[in-house]
């Protein structure tokens, strides 16, 4: 297999990744054919697929205009991926000053966020891994970026069901809650059998695709999804289906897809 240029060489491109998935399901350019094979086999389990990544990066947005809306210019995004249009820091962006710093720890995602971002001197990138918070929040890209002391929107967004319960991921989550300031958002989605228009069983055939790349798909109910939101108040509407969190149009004409997994966004105390 040629390498692209975009490729770093220290990444393994016969290894399909999940952030190069995600591309593909958003029509990015930047997977593999290993990446769009594991994405074809998942989807003949769940067809729909994209349009749950869809929906997602819908509520990453709207998310995102509402912390703006809310005061808030500091943004720090765990698991962000591979950046596609509409990223955060050009949502957030339309608030002058705002501040952004993704965090990542696929070497394909840094880079390509390192060359998105040559110029803008108000979002930068760590390489970094989520269930290690110190290192995150000691970075120089988030020490120069972020202040501590104001209010903060962390987005863990598509992220926490790649994180098996042996790793821990609710401490990992409450070290980062604990350092951000009051007032700031924690804003989170996280996939669950609940809502896929499907039974578990076949839902379950694309959960075994993502455990076969190494890459397990944890799936949790709403009450342990909940459960990360501890010594947050829940923002309007609370944890809910994607499409109706703060929606922009009727939900009722989203796919069905869409209303898989769970939304929300709380507020610090």
């Amino acid at each position: 297999m040629e390498r692209p240029a975009w490729a770093p060489r220290s990444i393994d491109i016969s290894v399909p990744s999940v952030s190069r998935i995600y591309d593909f399901y958003l029509g990015g350019s930047h997977n593999f054919e290993v990446d769009r094979e594991a994405a074809r086999r998942a989807m003949e389990f769940m067809p729909g697929l994209p349009k749950i990544m869809q929906a997602n990066r819908a509520f990453m947005r709207r998310a995102v205009r509402f912390a703006a809306a809310e005061g808030i210019d500091q943004f720090l995004d765990i698991g962000s991926g591979i950046p596609t249009f509409g990223n955060v820091h050009e949502v957030a962006g339309r608030r002058p000053g705002a501040r952004v710093v993704y965090v990542d720890h696929d070497p394909v995602a840094v880079a390509h966020s390192e060359a998105v971002l040559a110029g803008h001197d108000d979002a930068d990138v760590v390489a970094a891994d989520l269930l290690k918070p110190h290192e995150i929040l000691s970075s120089p890209q988030v020490e120069r970026l972020i202040d501590l002391n104001r209010p903060v929107a962390l987005l863990l967004v598509a992220i926490l069901h790649f994180v098996e319960d042996a790793d821990d991921p609710y401490t990992a989550v409450a070290e980062l809650s604990d350092a951000l300031a009051p007032g700031s958002l924690l804003v989170l989605t996280h996939a669950s059998y609940e809502g896929i228009p499907l039974p578990a069983e076949r839902a379950g055939g694309a959960v075994d695709v993502y455990k076969d790349i190494r890459n397990p798909l944890i799936m949790r109910s709403r009450d342990e999804i909940a459960r990360f939101f501890e010594g947050y108040d829940m923002v309007e509407p609370g944890l809910v289906p994607m499409p109706r969190w703060r929606p922009e149009g009727s939900p009722e004409d989203e796919d069905p897809y869409a209303f898989s997994g769970f939304a929300g966004v709380g507020r610090a105390a």
